[in-house]
């Protein structure tokens, strides 16, 4: 699972922020999707105005967004957000993948999220595809042993999946990817950091060509993403 600050040092609103980013990052919510106070409340256990300041919090972290008469909804990133997204992800995963010391704990990370990307793809389950990817960048983050990473790249995957839920063949997304995790483990198994951190740089080229690609289509063929 996606690493996390220890739950007995956030408050509730962390908590409850936190709960609906992990949600996001396993793709429950789509992008646009509107967000009822009082289901949500209730399912969460919490009252309006608690929810409201979690609200707040993911506003901040561009996840969610208040529109006048319209309420609450899940955030649709802009093209410029995912282009910087990739940004600062090259940035920081390439760099913790080349300067990782082989045998860090998060490395079981790595492989148990290769393992259960192969166990969706057996079944067809893309989503679960999705999700396993996930968890196998996030584990490249641990590398770098920084919890201001991992939060950071938490918030980053979330919007991201955001990006990915706008795209409505996750097969197409997703599949081309596994096989490049399972390069890039192997590498960084056999101790060539290096040559794991260039495969990853290229993987993360690749990978934003073909969400921007996907952007301009559906942007094309519908005029708007809502």
């Amino acid at each position: 699972m996606t690493k996390k600050i220890p739950a007995n040092t956030l408050t509730l609103n962390e908590r409850m922020a936190d709960l609906l980013r992990q949600k996001i990052v396993r793709g429950e919510f789509s992008p646009g999707q509107r967000l009822s106070e009082a289901a949500l409340s209730e399912s969460l256990g919490i009252s309006r105005n608690t929810l409201r300041e979690v609200f707040r919090i993911l506003t901040k972290e561009g996840l969610v967004w208040h529109a006048p008469n319209r309420g609450v909804s899940v955030a649709i990133p802009s093209v410029a957000s995912i282009t910087d997204i990739y940004r600062v992800r090259r940035l920081i995963e390439c760099q913790a993948l080349a300067l990782a010391y082989p045998r860090h704990p998060a490395h079981k990370h790595m492989r148990a999220a290769v393992e259960m990307a192969l166990q969706c793809r057996a079944s067809a389950d893309w989503l679960g595809v999705g999700t396993a990817n996930m968890e196998f960048h996030m584990a490249i983050v641990e590398l770098a042993d920084s919890e201001r990473l991992n939060l950071l790249f938490s918030h980053l995957l979330a919007e991201l999946r955001l990006a990915f839920g706008l795209l409505k063949d996750p097969e197409f997304l997703h599949a081309p990817y596994v096989e490049s995790n399972v390069k890039i483990l192997a590498l960084f198994e056999l101790g060539k950091l290096q040559e794991s951190a260039a495969a990853l740089g290229e993987y993360l080229v690749h990978s934003e060509r073909i969400v921007l690609g996907a952007y301009a289509r559906r942007l094309t063929d519908t005029g708007s993403f809502e």
